[in-house]
């Protein structure tokens, strides 16, 4: 055999292991699958909270109209949609005769066109709320935040968000608030609270009222929204945890505070069909609903990670559907970071956050240790304030909150960033954790955003690192030390520019924060450094490294499905932009390393 045909070989053999690498990172990163069947409702208690008149049936999604009414008749029921949001998922409700329910239901769960019957409940508030208004008095907070009551918010701090602000913000990342609305909007007697004017929002959709106004008339799912996206450092009360998060509200509870499991599910599948990356449920009950379950997996198998509130009962048994898996369930802390009297405990609590405890006074700033957001007077729409409220409702936005800055950070599988929360939450001050409690830990924001980016970038420079060997084994040339450089500063996705304070410049985000600049997610850079500098020796070898490091950041994003790329619609179009630009990108480093 020639040398040439053995060159070609281990040529061949080099280029196998990157393309090996690419389809790792791809296995590793890929949405979780199907598992198997779906938990069994093992206790009779959760029965309690059922509706006596009312069921739900989840038919076959490919399941014809026809159909549906032929299974209505043969019953006797008069099968509804729970909304006009759920025809694809066939999802129905009915009235039944309270004597009949439980036959009627035994009857539908023996069709084959039948995924799930059972009766419908009603799920509710998770909070104490409490706590009187807070006057905006308008004096400057010094430094940044420059929200003038964020020195009242101790539980913004408590979580590290000083320090976070630094380096992530959520920048375009959709969170779903699943609850009573938010007032993000001037319409009939609603109105947007001061605090929202600047955070951005999607549109949502009221599966109470079945409108596409998803406006709060309680004040609840505002004072949530807040915690997560607060318009921030705008000289204007308080702040949020994720400040360029998006919000998507999807009312699906009432004035009263109450909803039904059809509607909850319903406004799930919704956010997770209508791009959220995170779903925030500061709702729950003790009735254990398949229907919810499948709700909960539908939106974690679609890559979004859902947060919930872990009940209000004190008691050891967490409320659905925290409880369920695939969501992250939150335990409330107050300002000493012990956990609060009415937070329910369990085996089930994954982190814990604040929900503050109305009640006390602390760290005596005259002020009830509450949470404090701006949102609706509690059940009047035409007014607001800034509000300090307390509950497991409470401590899961915090929670959803720094899920948005992980998702911004490149960290998009849900139980990849439920990983990222567990790993960096820390112990209370001066305790030890009691998993039963605080399950991994209070959440610690800035160290999870650490570790969400070394996680992304980490990925890229290997992939970088074997990239660029390839080419120079490939080219039969050494690497100089310069290329090094060079690969790390392309492959970290320049994601050292919120550091620097540059990200700014680039008023559509930067790449590594869940949605990418098309005009740096591409060869351009590359292209125009080596067009610029081709001509000077010493710098090939960096320019060679720099342009690898995008190649490979590009597969990294290509096969991680990491960033929506902007201004390209859908994921295969984005697939095909990064593709090409990887390609152009690699092509331009090779042509350098050879020379």
């Amino acid at each position: 055999m020639s040398e040439e045909t053995q060159g070609k070989r281990r040529g061949g053999i080099v280029w196998l292991l990157v393309l090996l690498a690419v389809v790792l990172i791809w296995w590793f990163w890929r949405p979780p699958q199907d598992n198997g069947r779906l938990a069994a409702q093992d206790d009779a208690a959760d029965m309690a909270g059922a509706d006596p008149d009312e069921i739900l049936v989840d038919f076959k999604d490919d399941l014809g109209a026809a159909r549906v009414a032929e299974v209505g008749r043969a019953l006797g029921l008069d099968l509804q949609l729970v909304s006009d949001q759920s025809a694809d998922e066939r999802l129905y409700r009915a009235v039944v005769d309270p004597a009949r329910r439980d036959a009627i239901v035994a009857e539908l769960k023996k069709l084959p066109d039948v995924e799930i019957a059972e009766p419908d409940a009603t799920y509710s508030l998770i909070d104490g709320l409490g706590g009187e208004p807070v006057a905006d008095t308008g004096d400057q907070w010094k430094g940044f935040p420059n929200d003038p009551q964020f020195k009242f918010q101790w539980h913004l701090v408590q979580i590290g968000m000083p320090e976070a602000w630094k380096i992530a913000d959520g920048d375009g990342v959709i969170v779903a608030v699943i609850d009573t609305g938010v007032a993000y909007e001037d319409w009939k007697k609603f109105h947007r609270v001061p605090d929202l004017a600047e955070t951005k929002f999607v549109k949502g959709y009221d599966f109470v009222g079945n409108t596409a106004h998803g406006v709060d008339d309680h004040g609840h799912g505002t004072h949530v929204a807040g915690t997560i996206a607060q318009s921030t450092h705008n000289g204007v009360g308080v702040a949020g945890v994720a400040r360029k998060a998006v919000i998507m509200p999807l009312k699906v509870l009432s004035a009263s505070g109450s909803g039904s499991v059809g509607a909850i599910a319903d406004a799930i599948r919704y956010a997770a069909d209508n791009g959220a990356k995170v779903i925030n449920m500061s709702l729950g009950g003790r009735f254990r609903s398949s229907v919810l379950e499948k709700a909960v997996k539908y939106a974690h198998d679609k890559g979004v990670t859902v947060v919930c509130a872990a009940g209000n009962d004190g008691s050891k048994k967490v409320s659905f559907p925290a409880a369920y898996p695939g969501a992250v369930a939150v335990a409330a802390t107050q300002y000493d970071e012990t956990t609060t009297f009415y937070s329910n405990a369990g085996k089930e609590i994954d982190v814990a956050a604040p929900g503050g405890n109305t009640q006390v006074d602390q760290n005596n700033d005259g002020m009830p240790d509450g949470v404090l957001q701006n949102t609706i007077v509690i059940g009047d729409p035409t007014k607001d304030g800034y509000f300090p409220f307390m509950g497991t409702s409470m401590a899961s936005p915090h929670a959803a909150g720094v899920a948005a800055l992980i998702v911004g950070a490149g960290v998009t599988d849900p139980d990849a960033v439920e990983a990222v929360l567990k790993e960096t939450a820390r112990a209370p001050k001066g305790a030890k954790i009691d998993p039963m409690k605080y399950g991994a830990g209070i959440i610690d924001a800035p160290a999870a955003v650490k570790m969400a980016r070394g996680k992304t970038g980490a990925w890229s420079l290997g992939l970088g690192a074997l990239l660029l060997g390839a080419m120079a084994y490939t080219a039969r040339r050494r690497l100089a030390l310069g290329s090094v450089f060079g690969l790390v500063v392309g492959a970290s996705g320049l994601f050292f520019l919120p550091w620097l304070g540059l990200d700014s410049i680039f008023a559509v985000g930067v790449p590594m924060m869940g949605q990418g600049n098309p005009l740096l997610m591409s060869a351009l850079l590359p292209f125009g450094l080596v067009a610029l500098l081709y001509g000077v020796r010493s710098l090939r070898a960096p320019l060679a490294g720099f342009a690898a490091g995008v190649a490979a950041q590009l597969l990294f994003q290509l096969a991680a499905r990491t960033t929506d790329v902007l201004w390209i619609p859908g994921a295969a179009l984005d697939g095909v932009w990064l593709g090409v630009n990887a390609l152009v990108s690699g092509l331009l480093a090779y042509i350098v390393v050879r020379e």
